[in-house]
């Protein structure tokens, strides 16, 4: 179970409101990292969230069946919202959505797997981790890219554990085609900081596997979690903040194929 990822949630979505009462008119409508949204735009998108979890049937995201395609649809279409609106929507949806996750997290319901758009097959419990990286990422990288005191919040080692733990069950079925394309090189990353830990990443027969430990024979990637969000989603490049074995052409080509979303 993700239960810790429930609390992790909960404090993320209150440093969300934080950040979101204390934004200016000028920073509600600045740039984000979010190519092509304003840090009003990714705010309507971490509510129009939740409000897909909670409430599905009271949100048109478009019938594209790919996740980024579907974010975009509520975002143009409350485009001209005010910021009290948004800030609104979001404190009404993120209460109701994190009930809705902390009821997914309870069996029979939590072992369910099922297909979540195109980010591929996971059990439902594991869904509170994606809302947790999701508000980490945006928060910090995203959010963060125009308002320095988002991009310094707290780099809790929960909400890291809860947001690595999505973004290695989604890498070997997001990003399939492209550690298909490499070579069979398994490669090790190692965390250090807040979220320490170590994962084996390894071809195989049907796919690429995610392993909690270490290949004693594998190269190794040094990074920390926090960074990882970053590179790992493209936000930027692996390059600026990784060490270890990264003059080695295969871990190269492997770390090119994670695009994690």
């Amino acid at each position: 179970m993700t239960q810790a990822a429930i609390a992790a949630l909960q404090t993320e979505v209150n440093r969300a409101k934080e950040i979101f009462a204390s934004l200016s008119p000028d920073e509600w409508e600045a740039a984000s990292g979010c190519d092509g949204w304003r840090v009003q735009d990714v705010a309507q998108h971490m509510a129009a969230v939740f409000q897909q979890i909670a409430a599905p049937e009271t949100i048109d995201v478009g019938d594209s069946g790919k996740s980024e395609m579907a974010a975009e649809v509520p975002v143009g279409d409350r485009r001209d919202w005010t910021a009290e609106q948004v800030s609104a929507a979001y404190d009404e949806w993120s209460e109701k959505g994190v009930a809705a996750l902390a009821a997914l997290q309870e069996p029979p319901t939590a072992d369910m797997v099922v297909p979540i758009s195109d980010l591929g097959t996971h059990p439902l419990h594991i869904l509170a981790n994606a809302i947790v990286f999701d508000h980490y990422c945006h928060l910090r990288h995203d959010i963060g890219a125009a308002v320095e005191r988002a991009s310094i919040l707290p780099r809790d080692p929960d909400a890291l554990h809860a947001t690595v733990e999505w973004m290695l069950a989604g890498l070997p079925q997001m990003c399939a085609a492209e550690l298909g394309a490499g070579p069979d090189q398994p490669v090790n990353i190692v965390f250090d900081g807040p979220g320490a830990n170590s994962f084996c990443l390894s071809p195989g027969p049907d796919g690429w596997t995610v392993a909690n430990h270490c290949d004693d024979d594998a190269p190794v990637v040094k990074t920390t979690a926090h960074d990882f969000v970053s590179w790992g989603t493209k936000r930027t490049d692996w390059r600026g903040s990784t060490t270890g074995d990264v003059s080695n052409v295969n871990v190269q080509q492997v770390l090119d194929a994670i695009n994690i979303i």
